[in-house]
């Protein structure tokens, strides 16, 4: 009589298991923007697979993607103002809200509360509940001279202490919200950066903001540790002997990258990367490459840069030895290069190949492709480590 009710209660067990989820980390997840199809692919780099997609997330032409400090949400900004919340284990779209016409990215909080837009269309920045997507303050930004519309804003990014900055590409200005005491922001404004910042990064250690200026050669720098001190101008003529080529496509500031003493930077409407001391912040040297670089992005041990480039060149990867300031490698992964993404640690780097539809993998010590993965107009990749990362 005990055999039956034995084998009932290995069955039960057996149903239970079967019935409960998989288990994973989101530690090594990841997206691709599928931005024709306004889609998200969700992939994983153990195993460089894809898991699922993700639809109904609106224009992804410029889309951009931070995660929750769990790494467990993708909070994703679309080029028509909307701001999506994606689950990543539950491969679902949690909620949708459009909050402006025309948005430019976006950034987290430190302390993962809290997410800012960067708009276009109204010019300004709107800050939400990271949980629920509620809208907690609204900052419009400054409004042109002749009244028509308010600047647009560029360049938006996360910095201590639960605050945002950001630049007006048509006034010349940078705002510092300070949300440490409430979620009613300080606004601290500085006028007169130069002429039509563009974009901007944080440096890794969350110090200094940088705005390229898109209007003039040269850029502007912001020491956060003393916002007191103001603007100061670096890189003044860094074009000057240089023959300005039209310009097919902005470089990424976000795509800078400092390597050990050095910060590497695009050079606009130049085929140049600029060689920066990290320290007095003045250029020491130059590198010339295939194209206008768009993305100049480190190997997260500083030892290489991997550049990609504006049309006619996005076809072509640079390789530079940090250390010989050289050219090592010319790659041709195929037509329309638009985006790079390193591991944590930097095992592998993954790139979109747009025209080609497919996303490939390449081992950056051998430089060696190691996989494809087909993808729909691929664009953006984007990994959770960036989670951990302070600007990005």
């Amino acid at each position: 009589m005990k055999r039956p009710s034995l084998l009932l209660a290995l069955a039960s067990l057996v149903l239970c298991a079967c019935a409960q989820p998989t288990l994973r980390g989101t530690g090594d997840l990841g997206v691709v923007v599928e931005r024709a199809a306004g889609t998200l692919q969700l992939v994983e780099t153990s195993g460089q697979t894809r898991l699922a997609r993700i639809e109904g997330l609106g224009d992804l032409s410029h889309a951009s993607v931070v995660f929750s400090r769990d790494q467990r949400f993708a909070y994703v900004f679309g080029r028509d103002g909307g701001l999506s919340k994606v689950d990543l284990l539950e491969q679902r779209l949690v909620k949708r809200v459009v909050q402006g016409g025309n948005s430019i990215g976006g950034a987290i909080s430190q302390d993962g509360t809290l997410i800012a837009v960067g708009n276009y269309e109204p010019g300004g920045v709107k800050v939400f509940d990271a949980v629920t997507l509620e809208q907690v303050a609204d900052i419009p930004a400054t409004p042109l001279p002749d009244g028509s519309r308010n600047s647009r804003v560029v360049g938006v990014t996360d910095v201590p202490n639960n605050g945002f900055i950001y630049s007006l590409f048509d006034t010349g200005e940078t705002w510092l919200l300070d949300f440490s005491e409430s979620r009613t922001p300080k606004v601290t404004r500085f006028a007169n950066i130069g002429k039509q910042p563009y974009d901007a990064l944080l440096t890794p250690d969350g110090r200094y903001y940088v705005a390229g200026l898109f209007g003039e050669d040269g850029m502007a720098k912001l020491d956060l540790w003393h916002p007191e001190r103001g603007i100061e101008r670096i890189l003044d003529g860094y074009g000057r002997g240089q023959q300005k080529l039209p310009v097919y496509k902005m470089p990424h500031l976000e795509g800078w990258t400092v390597a050990g003493e050095h910060t590497f930077v695009p050079a606009i409407g130049q085929h140049r990367v600029l060689v920066v001391d990290s320290h007095s912040w003045k250029q020491v040297g130059a590198i010339d490459v295939a194209g206008q670089p768009v993305f100049v992005m480190a190997r997260p041990d500083g030892r290489q840069i991997w550049v990609n480039f504006a049309h006619p060149d996005n076809h072509l990867i640079q390789v530079i030895d940090t250390e010989t300031r050289k050219v090592i490698k010319t790659l041709e992964p195929g037509p329309a290069v638009l985006h790079m993404e390193f591991t944590a640690r930097g095992d592998q780097l993954w790139l979109s190949v747009r025209d080609n539809n497919e996303v490939q993998v390449w081992d950056p010590h051998r430089l060696e492709l190691i996989q494809r993965l087909p993808a729909d107009s691929p664009s953006g990749i984007f990994f959770t480590s960036r989670a951990h990362e302070t600007g990005l």
